[in-house]
Protein backbone atom coordinates (compact mmCIF):
# COMPACT_ATOMS: atom_id res chain seq x y z
CA UNK A 1 0.00 0.00 0.00
CA UNK A 2 1.38 3.46 -1.16
CA UNK A 3 2.02 6.01 2.06
CA UNK A 4 -0.27 8.72 2.43
CA UNK A 5 1.15 12.52 2.49
CA UNK A 6 1.64 13.72 5.83
CA UNK A 7 -1.23 16.24 7.04
CA UNK A 8 0.16 19.32 6.50
CA UNK A 9 0.84 18.68 2.81
CA UNK A 10 -2.67 17.12 2.02
CA UNK A 11 -4.07 20.42 3.65
CA UNK A 12 -1.76 23.00 1.44
CA UNK A 13 -3.28 20.76 -1.33
CA UNK A 14 -6.61 21.02 -0.69
CA UNK A 15 -6.65 24.75 0.20
CA UNK A 16 -4.80 24.80 -3.06
CA UNK A 17 -7.11 23.24 -5.35
CA UNK A 18 -10.38 25.73 -3.21
CA UNK A 19 -8.89 28.53 -4.20
CA UNK A 20 -8.53 27.01 -7.80
CA UNK A 21 -12.10 25.91 -8.25
CA UNK A 22 -13.02 30.02 -6.76
CA UNK A 23 -10.54 31.84 -9.16
CA UNK A 24 -12.17 29.19 -12.13
CA UNK A 25 -15.85 29.94 -10.71
CA UNK A 26 -15.04 33.45 -10.82
CA UNK A 27 -14.34 33.65 -13.95
CA UNK A 28 -17.52 32.05 -15.28
CA UNK A 29 -19.50 34.99 -16.14
CA UNK A 30 -23.19 35.23 -15.02
CA UNK A 31 -25.55 34.38 -18.11
CA UNK A 32 -26.42 37.42 -20.58
CA UNK A 33 -29.85 38.00 -21.57
CA UNK A 34 -30.54 37.53 -25.07
CA UNK A 35 -32.22 40.40 -27.35
CA UNK A 36 -35.53 40.20 -26.87
CA UNK A 37 -36.20 39.99 -30.49
CA UNK A 38 -40.46 39.95 -30.12
CA UNK A 39 -40.05 43.13 -28.92
CA UNK A 40 -37.35 44.24 -30.63
CA UNK A 41 -36.69 45.65 -33.83
CA UNK A 42 -33.97 44.61 -35.88
CA UNK A 43 -32.43 47.24 -37.59
CA UNK A 44 -33.52 46.13 -41.07
CA UNK A 45 -37.14 46.07 -40.28
CA UNK A 46 -36.94 49.14 -38.32
CA UNK A 47 -35.34 50.69 -41.03
CA UNK A 48 -38.53 49.50 -43.19
CA UNK A 49 -40.79 50.49 -41.11
CA UNK A 50 -39.83 54.12 -40.89
CA UNK A 51 -39.39 54.55 -45.22
CA UNK A 52 -43.07 53.19 -45.16
CA UNK A 53 -44.42 55.63 -42.70
CA UNK A 54 -42.64 57.90 -44.63
CA UNK A 55 -43.71 57.43 -47.50
CA UNK A 56 -47.49 57.05 -46.43
CA UNK A 57 -47.32 60.38 -44.77
CA UNK A 58 -45.35 62.62 -47.18
CA UNK A 59 -47.15 65.83 -46.73
CA UNK A 60 -45.23 66.16 -43.54
CA UNK A 61 -42.44 63.65 -43.80
CA UNK A 62 -39.34 63.34 -46.17
CA UNK A 63 -36.26 60.77 -45.47
CA UNK A 64 -32.74 61.37 -46.87
CA UNK A 65 -29.92 58.91 -46.65
CA UNK A 66 -26.34 59.74 -46.43
CA UNK A 67 -23.37 57.83 -47.40
CA UNK A 68 -19.87 58.59 -46.25
CA UNK A 69 -16.53 56.56 -46.67
CA UNK A 70 -12.85 57.44 -44.63
CA UNK A 71 -10.26 54.60 -45.35
CA UNK A 72 -12.15 52.05 -46.71
CA UNK A 73 -14.80 52.49 -43.76
CA UNK A 74 -17.86 53.40 -45.36
CA UNK A 75 -21.30 54.40 -42.91
CA UNK A 76 -24.73 55.17 -44.28
CA UNK A 77 -26.69 57.73 -42.09
CA UNK A 78 -30.38 57.98 -42.72
CA UNK A 79 -32.34 61.23 -41.22
CA UNK A 80 -35.82 62.28 -41.46
CA UNK A 81 -37.11 65.29 -41.49
CA UNK A 82 -40.93 66.20 -40.02
CA UNK A 83 -42.11 69.69 -40.90
CA UNK A 84 -45.84 70.33 -40.59
CA UNK A 85 -46.93 71.83 -43.18
CA UNK A 86 -43.67 71.15 -45.83
CA UNK A 87 -44.33 73.77 -48.53
CA UNK A 88 -44.73 76.51 -46.08
CA UNK A 89 -41.45 79.06 -46.11
CA UNK A 90 -39.47 78.60 -42.98
CA UNK A 91 -38.96 82.72 -42.47
CA UNK A 92 -37.02 82.29 -39.37
CA UNK A 93 -39.62 82.04 -36.99
CA UNK A 94 -39.26 78.63 -36.76
CA UNK A 95 -37.40 76.33 -34.55
CA UNK A 96 -35.51 73.72 -35.87
CA UNK A 97 -34.89 70.41 -33.40
CA UNK A 98 -32.16 67.68 -34.30
CA UNK A 99 -32.45 64.55 -32.16
CA UNK A 100 -29.82 61.23 -32.76
CA UNK A 101 -30.83 58.34 -31.72
CA UNK A 102 -28.80 54.65 -31.76
CA UNK A 103 -24.98 57.05 -31.26
CA UNK A 104 -23.99 53.84 -29.27
CA UNK A 105 -24.63 50.18 -31.12
CA UNK A 106 -25.81 48.52 -27.92
CA UNK A 107 -28.89 51.09 -26.70
CA UNK A 108 -31.58 49.16 -28.90
CA UNK A 109 -34.24 51.15 -26.96
CA UNK A 110 -33.27 54.10 -28.05
CA UNK A 111 -33.74 53.93 -31.61
CA UNK A 112 -37.75 52.29 -30.62
CA UNK A 113 -38.42 55.57 -29.24
CA UNK A 114 -37.34 57.69 -32.22
CA UNK A 115 -39.48 54.93 -34.31
CA UNK A 116 -42.70 55.85 -31.95
CA UNK A 117 -41.86 59.67 -31.61
CA UNK A 118 -42.26 59.33 -35.29
CA UNK A 119 -45.31 57.79 -35.52
CA UNK A 120 -46.94 60.10 -33.03
CA UNK A 121 -45.90 63.28 -34.74
CA UNK A 122 -47.57 61.78 -38.04
CA UNK A 123 -50.22 60.21 -36.63
CA UNK A 124 -51.03 61.27 -33.53
CA UNK A 125 -51.40 58.34 -31.65
CA UNK A 126 -52.29 59.03 -27.99
CA UNK A 127 -50.12 58.62 -25.14
CA UNK A 128 -51.23 56.59 -22.22
CA UNK A 129 -54.76 58.17 -22.54
CA UNK A 130 -53.70 61.70 -23.05
CA UNK A 131 -54.99 63.75 -26.10
CA UNK A 132 -52.67 65.38 -28.32
CA UNK A 133 -54.61 67.35 -30.42
CA UNK A 134 -53.66 70.39 -28.83
CA UNK A 135 -50.30 69.91 -29.60
CA UNK A 136 -51.08 70.83 -33.29
CA UNK A 137 -50.03 74.31 -32.93
CA UNK A 138 -46.67 73.51 -31.21
CA UNK A 139 -45.65 71.12 -34.04
CA UNK A 140 -47.01 74.36 -36.73
CA UNK A 141 -43.43 76.08 -35.64
CA UNK A 142 -40.94 73.30 -35.51
CA UNK A 143 -38.80 71.66 -37.74
CA UNK A 144 -37.79 68.44 -36.25
CA UNK A 145 -34.87 65.80 -38.00
CA UNK A 146 -34.74 62.34 -36.71
CA UNK A 147 -31.48 60.41 -36.94
CA UNK A 148 -32.82 57.01 -35.92
CA UNK A 149 -30.02 54.85 -36.06
CA UNK A 150 -26.76 56.63 -36.28
CA UNK A 151 -24.80 53.70 -35.60
CA UNK A 152 -26.22 51.46 -38.03
CA UNK A 153 -22.88 49.17 -38.58
CA UNK A 154 -21.99 49.41 -34.50
CA UNK A 155 -25.91 47.87 -34.69
CA UNK A 156 -25.50 44.66 -36.91
CA UNK A 157 -22.10 44.10 -34.31
CA UNK A 158 -24.72 43.75 -31.62
CA UNK A 159 -27.28 41.89 -33.03
CA UNK A 160 -24.54 39.10 -34.55
CA UNK A 161 -23.79 38.72 -31.01
CA UNK A 162 -21.33 41.28 -29.63
CA UNK A 163 -24.37 42.63 -26.94
CA UNK A 164 -21.45 45.20 -25.45
CA UNK A 165 -20.29 46.74 -28.38
CA UNK A 166 -20.98 50.65 -28.12
CA UNK A 167 -18.39 51.44 -30.70
CA UNK A 168 -19.09 51.94 -35.02
CA UNK A 169 -18.11 49.19 -37.25
CA UNK A 170 -14.55 49.64 -37.10
CA UNK A 171 -14.27 50.12 -33.24
CA UNK A 172 -14.44 53.85 -32.63
CA UNK A 173 -16.54 55.23 -29.48
CA UNK A 174 -18.24 58.07 -32.11
CA UNK A 175 -19.18 59.90 -29.01
CA UNK A 176 -15.47 60.48 -28.21
CA UNK A 177 -14.58 61.67 -32.15
CA UNK A 178 -15.72 65.16 -31.50
CA UNK A 179 -13.08 67.82 -31.36
CA UNK A 180 -13.73 69.63 -28.03
CA UNK A 181 -10.94 68.27 -25.83
CA UNK A 182 -10.45 65.27 -28.12
CA UNK A 183 -8.22 62.41 -27.30
CA UNK A 184 -7.87 63.58 -23.61
CA UNK A 185 -7.98 59.87 -21.40
CA UNK A 186 -8.69 59.89 -17.30
CA UNK A 187 -7.36 57.22 -15.54
CA UNK A 188 -10.07 54.58 -15.81
CA UNK A 189 -9.78 55.45 -19.35
CA UNK A 190 -10.85 51.86 -21.28
CA UNK A 191 -9.29 51.31 -24.78
CA UNK A 192 -12.39 48.64 -25.53
CA UNK A 193 -15.13 51.21 -24.78
CA UNK A 194 -13.52 54.98 -25.64
CA UNK A 195 -11.50 54.57 -28.32
CA UNK A 196 -11.61 58.01 -29.66
CA UNK A 197 -10.52 57.11 -33.42
CA UNK A 198 -6.77 58.31 -34.71
CA UNK A 199 -7.77 62.21 -35.17
CA UNK A 200 -11.68 64.30 -34.17
CA UNK A 201 -13.96 63.56 -37.06
CA UNK A 202 -12.08 60.48 -38.22
CA UNK A 203 -15.09 58.58 -38.55
CA UNK A 204 -18.20 58.71 -41.45
CA UNK A 205 -21.00 58.90 -39.06
CA UNK A 206 -19.17 62.14 -37.08
CA UNK A 207 -18.52 63.77 -40.46
CA UNK A 208 -21.98 63.40 -41.32
CA UNK A 209 -23.64 64.52 -38.27
CA UNK A 210 -21.39 67.48 -38.34
CA UNK A 211 -22.31 68.65 -41.38
CA UNK A 212 -25.88 67.70 -40.47
CA UNK A 213 -25.62 70.39 -38.01
CA UNK A 214 -23.87 73.09 -39.91
CA UNK A 215 -26.78 73.13 -42.84
CA UNK A 216 -29.46 72.67 -40.52
CA UNK A 217 -28.53 74.72 -37.72
CA UNK A 218 -30.95 73.16 -35.04
CA UNK A 219 -32.19 75.51 -32.12
CA UNK A 220 -32.30 72.33 -29.60
CA UNK A 221 -29.95 69.30 -29.95
CA UNK A 222 -30.52 66.10 -28.10
CA UNK A 223 -28.18 63.09 -27.85
CA UNK A 224 -30.94 60.13 -26.83
CA UNK A 225 -28.73 56.76 -24.88
CA UNK A 226 -29.78 54.46 -22.19
CA UNK A 227 -27.61 53.40 -19.20
CA UNK A 228 -29.89 55.45 -16.35
CA UNK A 229 -32.39 58.08 -16.17
CA UNK A 230 -31.21 61.78 -16.58
CA UNK A 231 -31.27 65.40 -18.47
CA UNK A 232 -28.15 66.77 -19.22
CA UNK A 233 -26.44 69.67 -20.27
CA UNK A 234 -22.83 70.49 -20.95
CA UNK A 235 -20.37 70.22 -20.26
CA UNK A 236 -19.45 66.32 -20.54
CA UNK A 237 -15.17 67.27 -20.39
CA UNK A 238 -15.24 69.12 -17.00
CA UNK A 239 -17.58 68.95 -14.09
CA UNK A 240 -18.88 72.49 -14.58
CA UNK A 241 -22.03 74.01 -16.90
CA UNK A 242 -21.73 76.70 -18.83
CA UNK A 243 -21.88 80.71 -17.86
CA UNK A 244 -24.61 83.61 -18.33
CA UNK A 245 -27.98 83.66 -19.51
CA UNK A 246 -27.51 80.67 -22.30
CA UNK A 247 -26.78 78.16 -19.31
CA UNK A 248 -29.80 79.57 -17.52
CA UNK A 249 -32.01 78.89 -20.45
CA UNK A 250 -30.89 75.09 -20.89
CA UNK A 251 -31.28 74.56 -16.88
CA UNK A 252 -34.40 76.14 -16.84
CA UNK A 253 -36.23 73.97 -19.38
CA UNK A 254 -34.77 70.96 -18.11
CA UNK A 255 -35.67 71.72 -14.72
CA UNK A 256 -39.10 72.21 -16.13
CA UNK A 257 -39.56 69.06 -18.21
CA UNK A 258 -38.33 67.26 -15.03
CA UNK A 259 -40.70 68.58 -12.54
CA UNK A 260 -43.68 69.09 -15.24
CA UNK A 261 -43.20 64.78 -16.18
CA UNK A 262 -40.66 62.99 -13.94
CA UNK A 263 -41.65 64.53 -10.89
CA UNK A 264 -38.33 66.02 -10.11
CA UNK A 265 -37.11 62.35 -10.33
CA UNK A 266 -34.38 62.61 -12.91
CA UNK A 267 -31.17 63.66 -12.61
CA UNK A 268 -30.47 67.57 -13.90
CA UNK A 269 -27.06 68.58 -14.57
CA UNK A 270 -24.44 68.60 -16.57
CA UNK A 271 -22.65 65.18 -18.05
CA UNK A 272 -19.62 65.86 -16.35
CA UNK A 273 -20.67 66.74 -12.93
CA UNK A 274 -23.38 64.12 -12.95
CA UNK A 275 -22.12 60.67 -14.32
CA UNK A 276 -19.08 60.30 -12.14
CA UNK A 277 -16.78 59.98 -14.99
CA UNK A 278 -15.28 62.72 -17.80
CA UNK A 279 -15.84 62.37 -21.15
CA UNK A 280 -13.81 64.23 -24.01
CA UNK A 281 -14.55 64.51 -27.47
CA UNK A 282 -18.31 63.72 -27.17
CA UNK A 283 -21.50 65.72 -29.45
CA UNK A 284 -23.10 67.43 -27.31
CA UNK A 285 -19.92 69.72 -26.26
CA UNK A 286 -19.42 70.26 -29.91
CA UNK A 287 -22.86 71.41 -30.24
CA UNK A 288 -22.78 74.24 -27.45
CA UNK A 289 -18.58 75.15 -27.85
CA UNK A 290 -18.59 75.14 -31.89
CA UNK A 291 -21.77 74.67 -33.25
CA UNK A 292 -23.13 77.60 -31.02
CA UNK A 293 -26.67 75.68 -30.59
CA UNK A 294 -28.69 77.13 -28.05
CA UNK A 295 -29.85 74.31 -26.41
CA UNK A 296 -28.07 71.17 -26.56
CA UNK A 297 -28.78 68.21 -24.37
CA UNK A 298 -27.94 64.65 -23.57
CA UNK A 299 -30.84 62.20 -22.33
CA UNK A 300 -30.40 58.99 -20.46
CA UNK A 301 -33.84 57.27 -20.92
CA UNK A 302 -33.39 54.18 -18.86
CA UNK A 303 -30.84 52.07 -16.86
CA UNK A 304 -31.17 48.58 -15.37
CA UNK A 305 -28.58 49.30 -12.23
CA UNK A 306 -29.01 45.57 -11.24
CA UNK A 307 -27.87 44.25 -14.01
CA UNK A 308 -24.38 42.92 -14.05
CA UNK A 309 -21.72 44.40 -16.19
CA UNK A 310 -21.45 41.64 -18.26
CA UNK A 311 -25.00 41.51 -19.04
CA UNK A 312 -25.16 44.62 -21.26
CA UNK A 313 -28.38 44.06 -23.18
CA UNK A 314 -30.48 44.10 -19.85
CA UNK A 315 -28.10 46.58 -18.34
CA UNK A 316 -29.50 49.13 -20.66
CA UNK A 317 -32.56 47.99 -22.22
CA UNK A 318 -35.97 47.14 -21.10
CA UNK A 319 -36.30 43.33 -21.13
CA UNK A 320 -40.18 42.66 -20.77
CA UNK A 321 -42.74 44.26 -22.51
CA UNK A 322 -44.50 46.09 -19.87
CA UNK A 323 -41.36 47.88 -18.93
CA UNK A 324 -40.50 48.48 -22.55
CA UNK A 325 -44.11 50.11 -22.88
CA UNK A 326 -43.39 51.94 -19.82
CA UNK A 327 -40.30 53.69 -21.39
CA UNK A 328 -41.18 54.62 -25.04
CA UNK A 329 -44.59 56.04 -23.76
CA UNK A 330 -42.76 57.67 -21.25
CA UNK A 331 -39.88 59.34 -23.51
CA UNK A 332 -41.87 60.25 -26.30
CA UNK A 333 -43.97 62.29 -23.83
CA UNK A 334 -40.80 64.10 -22.25
CA UNK A 335 -39.81 64.87 -25.76
CA UNK A 336 -43.26 66.63 -26.41
CA UNK A 337 -43.01 68.66 -23.34
CA UNK A 338 -39.42 69.82 -24.31
CA UNK A 339 -40.54 70.56 -27.66
CA UNK A 340 -42.94 72.69 -25.78
CA UNK A 341 -40.97 73.93 -23.30
CA UNK A 342 -38.32 74.97 -25.66
CA UNK A 343 -40.02 76.83 -27.97
CA UNK A 344 -41.91 79.29 -25.37
CA UNK A 345 -38.09 79.58 -24.10
CA UNK A 346 -36.73 80.48 -27.13
CA UNK A 347 -39.14 83.16 -28.29
CA UNK A 348 -39.13 84.61 -24.78
CA UNK A 349 -35.55 84.90 -25.13
CA UNK A 350 -35.90 86.33 -28.35
CA UNK A 351 -33.88 83.43 -30.60
CA UNK A 352 -36.57 82.77 -32.49
CA UNK A 353 -39.19 85.33 -33.85
CA UNK A 354 -42.21 85.35 -32.31
CA UNK A 355 -45.59 84.42 -34.81
CA UNK A 356 -47.13 82.44 -32.59
CA UNK A 357 -50.97 81.89 -32.03
CA UNK A 358 -52.32 84.36 -28.67
CA UNK A 359 -53.52 81.31 -27.51
CA UNK A 360 -52.38 77.65 -27.23
CA UNK A 361 -52.82 74.79 -24.79
CA UNK A 362 -49.94 73.12 -23.28
CA UNK A 363 -49.53 69.05 -22.83
CA UNK A 364 -51.29 68.54 -19.60
CA UNK A 365 -52.05 72.19 -18.37
CA UNK A 366 -54.70 74.84 -18.91
CA UNK A 367 -55.59 77.38 -22.05
CA UNK A 368 -52.74 80.14 -21.42
CA UNK A 369 -53.98 83.36 -23.20
CA UNK A 370 -51.83 86.46 -24.19
CA UNK A 371 -53.85 89.50 -24.44
CA UNK A 372 -52.79 93.31 -24.43
CA UNK A 373 -52.66 93.05 -20.49
CA UNK A 374 -50.40 90.42 -20.16
CA UNK A 375 -47.95 91.14 -23.14
CA UNK A 376 -44.54 92.44 -22.52
CA UNK A 377 -43.53 95.73 -21.43
CA UNK A 378 -41.77 95.47 -25.03
CA UNK A 379 -44.77 94.29 -26.63
CA UNK A 380 -46.62 97.28 -25.15
CA UNK A 381 -43.70 99.75 -25.73
CA UNK A 382 -44.61 98.12 -29.40
CA UNK A 383 -48.26 99.09 -29.53
CA UNK A 384 -48.05 102.48 -27.69
CA UNK A 385 -45.72 103.20 -30.87
CA UNK A 386 -47.86 102.30 -33.23
CA UNK A 387 -50.90 104.06 -31.99
CA UNK A 388 -48.93 107.07 -31.83
CA UNK A 389 -47.52 106.97 -35.22
CA UNK A 390 -51.16 106.48 -36.76
CA UNK A 391 -52.14 109.26 -34.92
CA UNK A 392 -49.19 111.40 -36.80
CA UNK A 393 -49.95 109.50 -40.11
CA UNK A 394 -53.92 110.81 -39.68
CA UNK A 395 -53.29 114.37 -38.38
CA UNK A 396 -50.77 115.20 -41.61
CA UNK A 397 -53.57 113.17 -43.99
CA UNK A 398 -55.69 115.94 -42.41
CA UNK A 399 -53.31 118.70 -43.29
CA UNK A 400 -52.92 117.23 -46.66
CA UNK A 401 -56.25 117.03 -47.34
CA UNK A 402 -56.91 121.09 -46.11
CA UNK A 403 -54.11 121.92 -48.86
CA UNK A 404 -55.42 120.33 -51.63
CA UNK A 405 -58.65 122.10 -50.98
CA UNK A 406 -56.76 125.85 -50.59
CA UNK A 407 -54.79 124.95 -53.35
CA UNK A 408 -58.09 123.69 -55.70
CA UNK A 409 -60.11 127.13 -54.61
CA UNK A 410 -57.26 129.26 -55.35
CA UNK A 411 -56.48 128.12 -59.12
CA UNK A 412 -60.08 128.11 -59.70
CA UNK A 413 -60.48 131.84 -58.70
CA UNK A 414 -57.71 132.47 -60.50
CA UNK A 415 -59.06 131.04 -63.72
CA UNK A 416 -62.04 132.59 -63.29
CA UNK A 417 -60.62 136.19 -62.92
CA UNK A 418 -58.32 135.67 -66.35
CA UNK A 419 -61.82 134.09 -68.28
CA UNK A 420 -63.48 137.58 -67.06
CA UNK A 421 -60.67 139.98 -68.10
CA UNK A 422 -60.38 138.20 -71.35
CA UNK A 423 -64.07 138.60 -71.88
CA UNK A 424 -63.97 142.49 -71.11
CA UNK A 425 -60.98 142.73 -73.15
CA UNK A 426 -63.56 141.27 -76.35
CA UNK A 427 -66.17 143.47 -76.29
CA UNK A 428 -64.40 146.99 -75.24
CA UNK A 429 -65.16 149.59 -77.88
Amino acid sequence: MAASPPRPLLRLLLTLALALTVAAAGKISAPRTPISRDIYHSSDSLLREIKALVAQHSDKLSMDTITTSNKGYSADLFVVTFNHVKESVDNGSKVHILLSFGQHGRELVTSEVALRLLYILTEKRKIAGVDLSSFERVLENLVIKVVPMENLNGRKHVEEGELCDRRNGRGVDLNRNWSVDWGKKEKDYDPYEENPGIAPFSEPEAQIMRELSRSFKPHIWVNVHSGMEALFMPYDHKNTTPNGASAHLMRSVLENLNHRHFQDSCLVGSGGGSVGYLAHGTTTDYMYDIAKVPMPFTFEIYGDEKASTDDCFKMFNPVDKTTFDRVINKWCMAFLILFEEGLRNLRDAQIVSRVTPDNWVPIGGDVVERNVAQKTARERRKLEGLDLGMQELRTYFRLFMVSTFLLMFMFCTRISKNRNRDSGNVFDP
